[in-house]
């Protein structure tokens, strides 16, 4: 059997380490993605395309493609061009109910405060490609930017000697402004501090390899990056009443990501757990991918652990906060009020993972190794910025001046404190 039963109760502490510790595994290429990094900082396009060539074996002529993902667009059969505009409908139509509205109100007599919100204006997507299709990392990173108003998204997408029409005509339903063909931690490091051709953003967004993740940690603080993201991740809660082959999919299906990739099931029915242990094996022979799909089955954080309740099952579910959590129970709802950290949930026997991956509209780029504790995936905020807005009366101002000025002497700022009393004693009323 590929993957054996063990118990939560059971679980020492170097188990639940990795369950519980996982990482992105870039430490093992920061030094090189440090000095890919200044390279492209300092010589632009000819840092770019020397590391095309020797990283990806491709030399790239024109690095702008924006025309070819028209071209590619107009040139792919109908059936595959109705699904990018579906998958790609459903992600905009769910963003576009997060767009917050500007907001003022008066709190109290004579002090009005409010927010508002803006796009940032220049955003680079990192949209995982080269001969490999992948539309759907096209619409979640792009679409969102869109709906919220950023004037400049430019995406970056590895090359290759075909690059994947899929890919590309995707890049352009969802509304790319650029497109650069090149990839790894030199992609980021050409939209972190721009080129000669890669126009310079202000944040980064997107799912790659440990080198694109190690080249977003080195170049944060000189622009804002989304999250630092790893592997792909599953866990599924269930009950007695889940079909174990169900159940089995959902982590066959994650586990075909990536070697690296983290499944887990957690039920506190025994016979399920040996009925989804033995689903796993068995729908592992037939996948195209049966390989990467082992390799990450005997993952130290992958596994198909029994808990003594569903009570267990869920603080196991919390601590790990995993990416994807699927909830296969009677119960779902219920088990859901208890989950804060997640990336995304998945409720009930009929919404599969690869649902969100594709086409129901919510985002698929979201927090792995822990993240969800702290932050949330992709969204229409990701891309925008806030301002808060306040008017005071004279009313307003003469009702807190008191605290501001004790609060300001308290601190030594006598300027502060004065700044107020002169507008007390001047008696200047804005509203009249």
């Amino acid at each position: 059997m590929t993957i054996d039963v063990q118990t939560v109760a059971d679980l020492g502490p170097d188990d639940r380490a990795a369950f519980f510790d996982r990482d992105a595994g870039i430490e093992s290429v920061r030094g090189d993605v440090r000095e890919i990094v200044e390279r492209v900082r300092t010589e632009g396009d000819v840092a770019v395309r020397e590391y095309t060539s020797e990283f990806d074996d491709v030399e790239v002529g024109n690095l702008e493609i924006t025309d070819d993902c028209e071209r590619a667009y107009d040139e792919i059969d109908d059936g595959m061009r109705d699904a990018i505009e579906r998958a790609a409908a459903n992600v905009r139509e769910f963003h576009e109910a997060q767009r917050p509205e500007d907001w003022r109100r008066e709190f109290s007599e004579g002090r009005t405060l409010g927010r508002r919100f803006r796009p940032i204006e220049r955003v680079g997507v990192y949209v995982p490609g080269g001969s490999a299709a992948y539309p759907s990392s096209a619409i979640m990173g792009i679409v969102p930017a869109v709906v919220a108003g950023v004037d400049h998204v430019s995406v970056v997408t590895p090359p290759a000697d075909e690059l994947n029409p899929v890919t590309l005509a995707a890049i352009h339903a969802a509304g790319a402004d650029a497109v650069y063909c090149v990839g790894g931690a030199q992609a980021i490091a050409g939209m972190a501090y721009g080129t000669e051709t890669i126009t310079r953003v202000q944040k980064v967004v997107g799912p790659g390899n440990k080198w694109v993740t190690a080249a977003k940690a080195e170049v944060r603080g000189d622009v804002e990056i989304d999250f630092l993201a790893g592997p792909s991740e599953v866990v599924v809660v269930a009950d007695g009443s889940a079909d174990p082959e169900l159940v089995a999919a959902e982590l066959v299906a994650q586990a075909e990501h990536d070697p690296n990739a983290s499944v887990v099931a957690v039920t506190d029915d025994a016979e399920t757990a040996d009925a989804v242990a033995a689903a796993v094996d068995e729908q592992a022979d037939a996948r195209e991918r049966e390989t990467v799909i082992r390799e990450a089955l005997e993952n130290d954080a992958s596994g198909v652990l029994r808990a003594r309740s569903m009570s267990e099952a869920i603080l196991f579910a919390e601590e790990y906060a995993p990416e994807h959590l699927s909830i296969i129970a009677e119960d779902d709802e219920s088990l859901l009020e208890r989950i804060d950290s997640a990336g995304s949930v998945f409720l009930g026997p009929n919404t599969p993972v690869a649902a969100g991956d594709y086409a129901s509209g919510t985002n698929h780029v979201l927090p792995t190794n822990g993240g969800a504790r702290v932050t949330g995936g992709l969204a229409v905020e990701t891309f925008l910025r806030s301002t808060t807005v306040q008017r005071l009366s004279e009313t307003g101002l003469a009702d807190m001046g008191e605290t501001i000025t004790t609060l300001a002497t308290a601190e030594g700022l006598e300027a502060h404190a004065e700044s107020v009393r002169s507008r007390l004693e001047d008696g200047t009323d804005d509203d009249e």
